[in-house]
């Protein structure tokens, strides 16, 4: 348990500082079931310090890795899945196969390439019971690389991905996957940009199955009054349910009192947790652009892809705000930005 070890110390310090505890380690023949290194400022740099270790016989027996606000980024992510990969390997040739149960990396900016490259490593391992990645900067590709890994994983039983970015692309793969992980007690897709469309999908993905949840958290994720009855219905068979979480989403305060109704009528009030953060009015216009245009990102689109935004028309080659998206400015404004 070395979380919180390093403080004030400089990043060409920690490294040698770790190699030094690991080569301990090693030296006595230890057999490590958890290494919990969190809150330390490791970056790629401090992952170099533990390398050597991670891929040694030590780890072979390993079943919970916390490696939480470690700020190891997309390099130090694919580092990580590289020393796991190897450790895997020879574990099995060594016939004790790595068999992690807990994996937790939050706040440690992964993005899509480091959660791409630790998918692979679940993708071998099936054996995770706990995946707590929440806040890594992970967009829809992460996470569909995520959910085709952990889909092989049939024992999970929490899985938090709380503040990252699924939106559409990612809610499908998601959904997908949870379909099929019917053990799974807690979910946390809080401030995921799930929206309307991927609520009802993971509404659809637990509604008949998964009798033991426990835990569903989807607050912060732009989901109107169809998407949250949706979620809504579908915990009337799970009889384990401790807390669903709607919270600072869009509904308004009709859709409030609809939400709220359904629970009752399912017998499950208590456990909806509070609405008091909602987002949404009354008087919202659901028509004027569809709720799940999303901001396109560069990279996303491919040459001859057809993607639409209500606020925007092509004019000669590039792309305009419509004029009725365009503020007008009065003439005593204009003058008064001109410079004579």
């Amino acid at each position: 348990m070395w979380s919180d070890l390093f403080t004030g110390r400089l990043k060409t310090e920690i490294p040698l500082a770790l190699k030094c505890l690991c080569n301990g380690l090693m030296d006595a023949g230890s057999s490590l079931v958890e290494l919990d290194l969190s809150d330390n400022a490791l970056g790629p740099n401090g992952m170099n310090g533990i390398r050597d270790f991670l891929r040694s016989s030590c780890c072979y027996t390993l079943q919970e890795l916390r490696l939480n606000n470690n700020g190891l980024g997309p390099d130090g992510g694919k580092m990580l899945a590289d020393d796991l990969l190897s450790c895997h390997e020879s574990s099995i040739a060594a016939g004790r196969p790595l068999a992690l149960r807990v994996f937790v990396s939050g706040r440690g900016r992964l993005e899509d390439e480091g959660a791409i490259a630790l998918s692979k490593v679940f993708r071998k391992m099936q054996s995770l019971e706990e995946v707590v990645m929440p806040q890594n900067g992970i967009n829809h590709r992460g996470v569909a690389a995520l959910a085709e890994a952990l889909v092989l994983s049939r024992n999970l039983r929490h899985l938090n991905l709380s503040d990252n970015t699924f939106t559409e692309k990612g809610s499908i793969a998601m959904a997908k996957a949870v379909s099929s992980l019917k053990k799974l007690e807690v979910i946390n897709f809080e401030d995921c940009l799930v929206r309307t469309e991927g609520a009802k999908l993971l509404a659809d993905s637990v509604k008949g199955n998964h009798r033991k949840l426990k835990v569903l958290k989807l607050g912060g994720n732009e989901i109107r009054t169809p998407g949250a009855l949706a979620v809504a219905e579908a915990m009337a068979n799970k009889e384990e349910l401790e807390v669903i979480d709607l919270n600072a989403n869009q509904l308004g305060d009709g859709g409030i009192d609809m939400v709220r109704s359904m629970m009752e009528g399912i017998g499950r009030l208590d456990q909806l947790a509070s609405l008091s953060e909602d987002e949404g009015t009354e008087d919202e216009d659901d028509e004027e652009c569809d709720e799940n245009d999303s901001e396109v990102e560069p990279e996303d689109i491919e040459d001859g892809e057809e993607f639409s935004n209500c606020g925007l028309e092509i004019k000669g080659l590039g792309l305009t705000p419509r004029p009725s998206e365009v503020k007008q400015s009065s003439l005593e404004d204009a003058m008064s930005t001109m410079k004579l």
